[in-house]
């Protein structure tokens, strides 16, 4: 069994390589490298050393992950025999993912492996850019770019760009957060006498044609403001700032309850704008809901009881749970399969005196006695309270408006109101039958009728009329106007 030494080239020239790490190349009679393209090696082949490096490797994986494998591999078996010595460009321990392989592959194999220094290419960054790491630095992999995991308000080092292909992977994330004509730099060999610095828009980040193993990415902070708006953290110090001490007195005097009919209404001007297929107005009201949710967080926070993060925390919690077919070993066929997985799992989150006492949800809470009247059907069907086939529920449906008729007959007010309930609670059935939501259909009814209306009125102002003057054969005939507008 062999001892695999790990060294670092450090990011600049050979004058710049630690004497002491120099020596032990010189000494060295088995040289590999992870990539030749690198000053040192360069400088130290015209001294006549010899090494072997795995450039080749590279052409025969599409993907780096496998790259690095490989590479961890070959050094792995090599040193089962023999001792190993292994150079990479930098800094063994900074962005260097065949080190972290061969650091679990050693300890598994009982392979010793020693770590020599290396000087980072990160001081020879902070040098040749000018920035002060301590105001906050985030380095990332370029090759493994993931857009919600960086912080624009911070100095951004994206290293591993090695070419063009990366370096549009990298646009792409960075115009998630950044606006296209965002100012980044390219810097190359930094700390070299071939360093170079060059300042372009994110949208030409990839037209660079210099770009190599070498090369890395730097983000400057943003300053800006309104580049932040998109942020959510900075959306959340928005909210925080409106219900501070120096915030609008408005917000500053709102409690959980005062907001429940701001966050009814928002609900159904979202369903407005899913009616009309306005995108724009979408994302509109969909902030507005959002607004509504910080808000309670915000409260929450302040009276000491939650905070934004347990509601995500709740949320992310219940749905990983509930899904066990997408983040555990559950398999499921279709649909149905992933609805009846989901009744079983909320089922077992309840207590036992839930199920014993099999109470429904107290209509009193409610401000819609449709949306009540859905969620209490629900409810009971979890205890088998339920039709069978919708046959059954249009029977019934059938068999209350005749109940009905029969107390309008008999002109008792009382009566009919309670057989008029059942009639509507029998409605609600059939729209949960047919997976239709009761209260987002008269929403969406309700919405016909007024523009309908407003068409109507808008005509009949046309003729220099009113509408309580017009007979009701000529509303209609505008009704029906409305009707082919709309189908137009």
């Amino acid at each position: 069994m062999g001892v695999l030494t790990v060294v670092g080239l450090g990011a600049g020239d050979l004058s710049q390589l630690p004497l002491g790490i120099y020596r032990a190349i010189k000494d060295t009679e088995v040289f590999y490298v992870r990539t030749a393209e690198h000053p040192v090696l360069q400088e130290l082949a015209r001294e006549g050393v010899s090494f072997q490096s795995f450039d080749h490797i590279y052409e025969s994986y599409d993907r780096f992950e496998d790259v690095y494998d490989a590479i961890a591999s070959a050094l792995i078996k090599e040193a089962t025999t023999k001792d190993v010595f292994y150079a990479v460009p930098g800094h063994p321990f900074v962005a260097e993912k065949t080190v972290q392989l061969l650091q679990e592959r050693a300890e598994a194999a009982g392979i010793e492996m020693s770590v020599l220094g290396g000087a980072s290419f990160l001081d020879q960054m902070y040098t040749a850019l000018g920035i002060d790491p301590i105001e906050g630095c985030q380095i990332v992999d370029g090759t493994s770019l993931w857009a919600n995991e960086l912080q624009i308000r911070h100095h951004l080092i994206i290293v591993q760009v090695y070419d063009a292909l990366i370096a549009s992977e990298v646009k792409l994330s960075l115009m998630e957060k950044l606006p296209d004509d965002y100012v980044v730099a390219i810097v190359t060999a930094a700390g070299s006498a071939n360093e170079k610095i060059q300042y372009v828009q994110l949208f030409e980040l990839d037209r660079y044609t210099e770009l190599n193993n070498l090369t890395a990415i730097y983000v400057p902070p943003v300053k800006e403001e309104t580049l932040l708006y998109r942020d959510f953290s900075f959306l959340r110090d928005v909210i925080a700032r409106l219900r501070g001490p120096d915030g609008c007195p408005w917000d500053k005097k709102q409690t959980h309850e005062s907001l429940k009919k701001y966050l009814l209404e928002e609900t159904y001007e979202v369903f407005e704008a899913i009616d009309e297929k306005d995108d724009d107005q979408l994302t509109d009201e969909l902030g507005d809901v959002l607004l509504q949710v910080l808000l309670h967080a915000q409260i929450g926070e302040d009276d000491g009881f939650f905070s934004i993060e347990d509601v995500i925390e709740a949320l992310t919690t219940k749905m990983i749970r509930r899904h066990p077919h997408v983040f555990s070993d559950v398999t499921v066929k279709d649909e149905l399969d992933v609805i009846e997985n989901w009744k079983k799992i909320k089922a077992s989150e309840e207590t036992s005196s839930d199920k014993v006492q099999a109470e429904l949800s107290d209509v009193t809470k409610f401000s819609s006695m449709l949306f009540a009247a859905e969620l209490l059907q629900k409810e009971a069907a979890q205890f088998g309270f339920e039709y069978d086939k919708v046959e059954d529920v249009w029977d019934k449906l059938y068999e209350e408006i005749q109940e009905f008729k029969v107390e309008v007959k008999n002109e008792q007010t009382e009566t009919m109101e309670k057989e008029f309930g059942d009639v509507l609670l029998a409605v609600v059935s059939v729209a949960r039958f047919y997976n239709l939501s009761p209260e987002i259909a008269l929403h969406r009814s309700l919405t016909t009728f007024q523009n309908r209306f407003q068409f109507v009125a808008k005509q009949v102002n046309a003729q220099g009329k009113t509408i309580d003057k017009c007979s009701l054969e000529e509303l209609d005939q505008y009704w029906e106007e409305a009707k082919k507008a709309e189908n137009n």
